[in-house]
Order: structure tokens, then sequence, then C-alpha cells
């Protein structure tokens, strides 16, 4: 059947001779279809797919992104079937079921489906993608809402008692207990899993004077999730507290931990958990670390052909600091780690120092910071010159005698790679000069300096054209007018992939600025950041700005994302 399929796109000139090899190749070490193949690797969109495939099996196509599916339709088809057939029921009407099929010619599975529901099956045809979308999405929902339903009417909140926010009337054996009951432990966990099922970065737990509150920022953009009983503040404060092997009797002081859950298939996931005390309570933040997500690609992580030269160039020279900033959660960690797996070899030492160790990489030698007991960048910097380094990776440059050290082990032939909090790359340079590093010793030990942002992605199962479009705008963002009218803007409907938001993951903008000799002698002569920014974009750098507009006209992201997160040139 596959072969047929290929064949009849090849004939109508809707995928290349070549193509088609490039996908049977994929099937062949997938194992899946040849449709989720094409699909998988861009060579046909689903829409394409989907009429295609419509006009072959005389069966009408459906969208299923535009569908909401109702809990008594998905519960006359178990999950397990709906995987097994790669099928998923749509809708009932009277005494028919309409069934959403990648194969309507599928008698097996037809019958099987009518023995299971006594009903007529319908067949209408979707793309094996969109169809395995639909079930995770679809299935999910109806259980998560069912979970926690569950969940909190097993509860009984009358039992719970809340401690008066501003007294000391907390029982720490009390609270260990209730955390420990069933419904609270599984509440907890929902919410974690929960968070890994939605591609969630962070968790906030945040308590009010009236209210209890769960969020979960996805693509950058908090979202929110639940609103737990108020009296069970306490109860899931500690549990999350347990789980993190924090001290649960304290609540003054600010606290760090990390929970690691081991999840089916052998997946592990780790959480960073701070605790904060605030008016009405403690509000907690996980972050979570899937390693298995983690983007180690410099070509996939959003650089542009100049800048990623520049960046690669840089970081092969056998010494020199190269330096990545941006705020929090700026994907500064990502970069770095992407730069380090690119020089992780055999024959070089690399050492970091880093408060916390977000991911483990294999073959580099990884240092947590303790500032409590004196373990601090400029420590662990004294200690790996003293361990015959190639490499030095120091978390973030916060004071002088850090930045000190650091130019020092790159003016004696070390690579030394490190993060600032700074708001471009030309005003990292009197960032440094702030911190008291002399403007000689800058210029002799900076390579380059990287800037960057994380921008929404336009959600590649709604994406349309902008019948909106404003010449008038993009010009006032920074494009010309000739750029501007030829640009194909494009947004994103909502649907449910990207939960009706029209974004769906995240891509980054790079600023990057190598210190060519004649920045070197700008800074020198004690030159402002704006003397410094527009001679670095006479020698070719593109800006945050300019790179946003890039990614606008690539169809990648929208002009609200690119202002939203990146200031005017």
């Amino acid at each position: 059947m596959s072969d047929r399929i290929g064949e009849l796109l090849v004939r109508e000139n809707l995928i290349s001779t070549e193509q088609l090899r490039e996908a049977q190749s994929d099937q062949r070490s997938s194992g899946k279809r040849l449709a989720y193949s094409l699909t998988k690797l861009g060579i046909l969109a689903e829409r394409e797919l989907s009429d295609f495939l419509s006009r072959q099996y005389g069966v009408p196509p459906i969208s299923l992104d535009e569908y909401e599916i109702d809990e008594e339709t998905l519960a006359l088809v178990p999950k397990e079937v709906a995987l097994k057939h790669l099928c998923i029921p749509v809708q009932k009407a009277g005494g028919s079921l309409i069934v959403a099929m990648s194969d309507p010619t599928n008698i097996y599975a037809i019958d099987d489906l009518k023995f299971l529901t006594g009903l007529n099956i319908e067949p209408v045809v979707s793309t094996d993608t969109a169809i395995e979308a639909a079930i995770e999405r679809s299935y999910e929902e109806v259980e998560q809402v069912r979970d926690y339903s569950e969940v909190l009417g097993n509860m009984e909140l009358d039992e719970i008692d809340v401690a008066d926010a501003g007294g000391d009337d907390f029982d720490a054996v009390d609270s260990e207990n209730e955390a420990g009951q069933a419904p609270v432990v599984k509440l907890c966990n929902l919410i974690l899993i929960n968070a890994i099922n939605k591609g969630a970065s962070d968790i906030h737990v945040e308590p009010y004077e009236k209210g209890y509150r769960v969020r979960y920022r996805v693509d950058g953009v908090l979202q929110h999730e639940m609103n737990p009983p108020l009296k069970l503040r306490n109860a899931i404060t500690s549990r999350f507290k347990i789980m993190a092997n924090l001290d649960i009797a304290e609540r003054r002081l600010p606290q760090d931990g990390r929970i690691k859950i081991r999840m089916s298939g052998g997946r592990e996931m780790d959480f960073r958990v701070s605790t904060l005390p605030c008016l009405f309570g403690e509000k907690i933040v996980l972050r979570l670390l899937d390693k298995e997500n983690l983007q180690l690609d410099m070509t996939k992580l959003g650089f542009e052909g100049k800048p990623l030269a520049d960046f690669k160039s840089s970081i092969h020279k056998p010494y020199g600091m190269c330096l990545v900033t941006g705020p929090t959660g700026s994907g500064k960690t990502t970069t770095l780690y992407s730069a380090l797996s690119e020089l992780n070899n055999d024959d070089v030492n690399i050492s970091t120092a880093e408060d916390p160790v977000e991911f483990n990489l294999e073959g580099i030698n990884q240092c947590q910071m303790h500032d409590d007991i004196g373990l601090n960048f400029a420590a662990a910097l004294r200690s790996f010159l003293r361990q015959d380094p190639d490499i030095i990776m120091v978390g973030e440059i916060r004071d002088f005698e850090t930045a000190e050290i650091s130019v020092k082990a790159a003016l004696t032939g070390h690579l030394v790679l490190s993060t600032l909090h700074t708001n471009d790359a030309p005003s990292t340079v009197n960032r440094l000069l702030n911190m008291g590093v002399e403007p000689f010793l800058v210029t002799a030990s900076v390579n380059m300096i990287v800037a960057q942002r994380l921008a929404r992605k336009i959600c590649g199962d709604c994406k349309v054209e902008d019948p909106e479009k404003i010449v008038e705008t993009l010009v006032d963002a920074g494009m010309n007018q000739k750029e501007a009218k030829a640009c194909k803007v494009m947004k994103g409907k909502g649907c449910n992939t990207c939960a009706d938001t029209g974004h769906k993951g995240r891509v980054a903008l790079y600023e990057v600025m190598v210190l060519t000799p004649s920045l070197k002698d700008l800074i020198l002569q004690g030159a402002s950041t704006t003397e410094i920014k527009e001679e670095a974009i006479r020698g070719g750098m593109a800006t945050l700005r300019r790179a946003g507009l890039n990614k606008i006209g690539e169809g990648v992201t929208t002009l609200k994302e690119v202002t939203r997160v990146t200031a005017a040139d």
C-alpha cells in the first residue's frame, strides 16, 4: 500500500523521486507508515497529504485540529484500540460513528470498531501524524479532567485545617502526615505529570489570601492550570518539600532542592525546586529539566548563516573569552551546553562551575556551587586552574573577583565560556568595565559576545497567512519599505495542538558581536555603548531586532513576539 501511495504521489508531481527515496529510508528506520515519514520530514504538508488521500480513497478529508471531540464519543473507543488501528472517533450521528482513519480501506479495523461499538462506521481520512496527535491530545484532556476531579473528590477537605499565615501554630508532624495522604500525593504527582505532557518549562504553585493557584509556563508564557482548595495549601507545600528533601519545618527562609521522577519507558525527569516565603504561605516554583528535549545542535537553535559561522569560529579558538548574555530564561545555558557539546572531545579537558548544574553532560567535569560553604564561582575557578584545564565554563560572571580570574585564565591559554545579564552584546563591554575590568584586558581577552532572546514560534498545524498585514507597522519595527511589502507575514489561527494560542515551541534570536580590531580600538578609546553598537553593525553584526525580523520573513514567528522580546535599534 505504501509503495503504491508513493508512486501515485510522484506521478502527480506532489513529491520527487529523491524525496520518495528519503521518506522510504526514514520509514524503514522508524517502522511506521510512509505517510508519517512524508509529513515528519516536511516533504508534504498535512493538508496536502490529507486531500490527496481523500481523492485516492474517495472518502471525505477531515482537519482534526479544528474538532473538539466530546468525552462520550471518545468513551466509545478505548485509547488502546485507537492506537492499534490508528483511528479516532470524531462524532456519533444516530446509529453511525464517524471515525478518522489514515487507511479507510482497512476492513479489519472497521469490523473491529463496528463490533466494539455496535454502530455503523463511516470513515473519514486524515494523516498518521494528525491522528496520533489527536489521540494523545483528546484522550489526555479527558483523563486529566477526570483525574483532577477524582483526586479532589476523594479528599476529605473538612478534616484539613489551614494554619494562620501570620502565626506560629504550624505542626511539622501534622503537616507531614497530611502530605503523605494518598489524595495529596496523587494530586502533586498529577501536577508534575501534566506539566511534562504539556511541555511546560516551569510550574508555579502560588498561595494567596483567598485562593490557591497552579500555573504552567509554556513556551515562555504563564498559563492557568488549576485552583486547588485553599485548605490544601500546607499539605501540598509539605508534599513538594518532602519530595525535594527540604526542611518542612522551615517556613521563614527560601530553600532549594531537586526532585527526580522516573516515568514509563525508563524516562527520567528532574525538577529544580525553589521555595519562597510570601505573605500567605510559601510559593513554590519547579523548573523542569528534560534531558531528552535538550537541543544541542547549533543549526536547530535558531542561528542564521553568518552569526553561526562567527560563533563557531570564536569557540574553536585556542584561548580567549566567549560570553553569552540575556535575561533569565532566555536559553543562555542551552547555548553554552551546545558549544561544550561541539568542543567535547577526548583530547580536551573541560570543567564547568554551575549554579545549579541543570543537565549532566558525559565527558565534562561539572562542579555544583555551594555558597554556604564558600564554594563560589571564584573559588571554583581558582581550583580549575590547578586541574590542567583546556576549556572552562563559568555559570555566570557576577562580580569583579570572578571576572578577574576569568580574564586571567583567558589570557593564559584557556578558552573561557560564561554568561552575563545585560540587554544586548554591545552593553556587555561597559558591564565588564563597571565591574572593574580594565579596557585593555577586555580587548585582549574577549573573543565574542552573544546576546539572545527566545520568541514563540507559530504553530505549524494552524499556520496561515495574516490578512491584516500592515506595511507601515513592519517599517516601524525596522524593515525597509521594499522588504516590508515583499514580506509574507504568517500567524497561527489557534488549534488544539497549541491550546488555541497560535504558538507552539520557541526559537532563539541571536546577536553575535565578534571583537574586531576596529571595535577594540573604540573600547580602548572609551567609546559609549551606542558607538560600539553602530561600529558592530557596520562590521556586519545583525542585532536582536534584525534577527527577529528575519524570522518574521521566514514565517517562523510574529511581529508581536519580536517586539515583545526585542528592543528597537
